[in-house]
């Protein structure tokens, strides 16, 4: 997943910082070509959906250091540790899913 800083855009929504811009750019075109050889608009879909939830999660500074802090447990190699951290990002994620309008995971 990738990590990102967003910051208030003003009227247009959204800007995805410099930083960002290499990761935003390469997952949009990866979606597009995607979405192009299948016919299907669900990669695009994915993008969209995955983009907004982390804007979403960066845009709250409490919410970002804690995903950030549970993502670092979740890479400890304690088993139990791990399956708490997934948990936690789940919720994490599906808080965010459902303040941007989507469905959950």
């Amino acid at each position: 997943m990738p990590t990102l800083c967003a910051t208030r855009g003003g009227p247009q929504g959204f800007q995805i910082t410099p930083a960002a811009l290499p990761a935003f750019t390469r997952e949009l075109d990866q979606a597009a070509d995607q979405s192009r050889q299948g016919s299907d608009l669900a990669p695009l879909q994915r993008f969209i959906a995955q983009w907004a939830a982390y804007v979403y999660i960066q845009r709250q500074p409490g919410l970002s250091a804690d995903l950030r802090s549970w993502e670092e447990r979740a890479a400890s190699g304690d088993a139990a540790q791990a399956r708490q951290a997934a948990s936690e990002i789940g919720r994490i994620l599906d808080q965010a899913h459902t303040a941007v309008g989507l469905h959950s995971r």
